[in-house]
């Protein structure tokens, strides 16, 4: 049993030597560790594999040494601009209040000083909400005093809170409970530690994961404002394109009363795709409704729950499969992916979906850049799947009719030339934090351009971005 313990360093030295014996001493292994004086002097993250008992036994003792954290729910960083007259010992009412009202002052620095006047910042750390009105209205009696925001890559910042506000931040963002605050901490750290590991800054990743979280939350309800389109391809078929601000395009083929799905997007995003389908589909419930997957990707697979029966590769159907029974998917097997899937997890929500209407296509035996491995007809019409050697992800297909010269490229090949400015805001977020969105960048490379050569000539439906017929 693994468990991840955010802790705090007391000032002293031979800390860890102290933590280890705590943890050996109690039968506990330390399976991963990470402390980063550059962004807090004070946190130390030990993950420990013990048994409940040994657990229990290590928790109380950390404590008693000062190791533990305590409950920091109310605590807030503000920084404060004060404009002081420009003469000596203009800056000590300030600290006197500050000094009475027992505030902790994390950051302070003064700027140029005017003809009439100088500007002195100063972060402090507060606790309620009430000691803060008392604090500034006490405060703005001296002089003029303006509460300022900062980014978390801010130099300035507090470096002894920084977790802590982080993780408040986070909950705030995503009203999360304190729990799942912590647990994002946790992961946020884990994702830290592997960039870190990249010579990537540590300060830049906290700052991403919270313009990713704020991404997905800021486009929900109204401000969702995916792109739709559509196209005859035939007589009797026609295409929907939906291009989401972040997440897969989803498209949909209409044959007098069925819809075929390929891809769905976030899940997060589940009611307000519903909304739309159903102001473009009225009779959307009375319609059957079949879907087919390129790959299992998180945000591919957000409208299972609408589809009746969906078709998808073999090793796709085994991904979801090892999500459901509590274990790994492959995407998770990556050591350098999985605090990124971890942490996207908590962001968007996302939980393995049920795969009780999953229709197994076949899977990948042979050796081609692209095998085939079978095919499904709708509307009269012949789909083949195409399974990729896995560069992007292992159970990656590309699905293609011959007759219409159409494919669905899945992230095997995306657009990004014609994607809109919020897409490609976000896309500059998760492949950053992903390290990258191939399992395989350079397989990932020799199969797109194979696929471009195969089906020149084709419209390409890709995962993202607009289609365009290719080559």
């Amino acid at each position: 049993m693994r468990k991840t313990y955010v802790t705090k360093v007391p000032d002293r030295s031979g800390v860890f030597l102290l933590a280890s014996k705590i943890i050996a001493k109690h039968g506990g292994d330390i399976v991963r560790s990470n402390y980063n004086h550059a962004v807090d002097i004070h946190t130390f993250f030990i993950e420990i594999s013990a048994d409940e008992e040994q657990h229990q036994k290590i928790q109380e003792e950390l404590l008693a040494n000062g190791f533990m954290t305590g409950d920091y729910d109310d605590m807030k960083i503000i920084m404060l601009d004060f404009k002081l007259a420009n003469h000596a010992g203009a800056v000590i009412p300030v600290l006197e209040v500050l000094n009475r009202h027992q505030v902790y002052i994390s950051y302070v620095s003064s700027g140029e000083r005017g003809e009439h006047d100088q500007h002195l910042r100063i972060g402090v750390r507060i606790d309620s909400p009430e000691k803060t009105k008392r604090l500034l209205d006490e405060l703005a009696a001296i002089c003029e005093t303006r509460v300022i925001d900062y980014e978390v890559t801010d130099k300035q910042l507090d470096s002894t809170v920084f977790y802590v506000s982080f993780a408040n931040e986070m909950r705030d963002i995503l009203s999360l409970s304190q729990k799942d605050a912590d647990c994002v901490l946790i992961r946020a750290n884990k994702l830290m530690q592997v960039l870190d590991e990249q010579n990537k800054s540590p300060m830049q990743t906290f700052d991403y994961i919270r313009r990713f979280a704020k991404f997905v939350v800021d486009h929900r309800g109204e401000n969702f404002d995916a792109k739709i389109s559509s196209r005859r391809l035939a007589d009797d078929l026609k295409l929907y394109v939906i291009e989401p601000p972040c997440g897969s395009n989803t498209y949909i083929l209409e044959h007098a009363e069925e819809l075929l799905f390929v891809d769905g997007g976030y899940g997060c995003y589940y009611r307000e795709m519903l909304s739309m389908l159903q102001a473009q589909f009225p009779d959307l419930a009375d319609r059957k409704r079949t879907a087919f997957i390129t790959h299992v990707d998180m945000d591919h697979t957000g409208l299972m729950p609408l589809w009746e029966s969906v078709y998808m590769s073999g090793n796709s159907f085994e991904n979801l499969r090892l999500e459901r029974a509590g274990e790994m998917g492959f995407r998770e097997m990556n050591p350098k992916h999985r605090p990124y899937f971890a942490l996207s997890e908590t962001i968007t929500g996302y939980t393995a979906p049920d795969i009780s209407k999953a229709c197994v296509v076949g899977s990948r035996t042979g050796a081609e850049m692209l095998a085939p491995i079978g095919h499904v007809d709708f509307g009269g019409y012949r789909f083949d799947f195409y399974e990729g050697p896995g560069g992007h992800v292992k159970g990656e297909v590309v699905i293609v009719c011959e007759a219409l010269k159409l494919i669905f490229s899945g992230d095997i090949w995306v657009n990004v030339k014609g994607i809109t400015p919020e897409q490609r805001e976000f896309n500059r977020l998760a492949p950053f934090l992903l390290t990258g969105v191939d399992e395989d960048p350079a397989l990932s490379k020799k199969c797109r351009e194979y696929t471009v050569e195969k089906f020149g000539g084709y419209l390409f439906c890709p995962g993202h971005g607009p289609v365009q017929v290719v080559g």
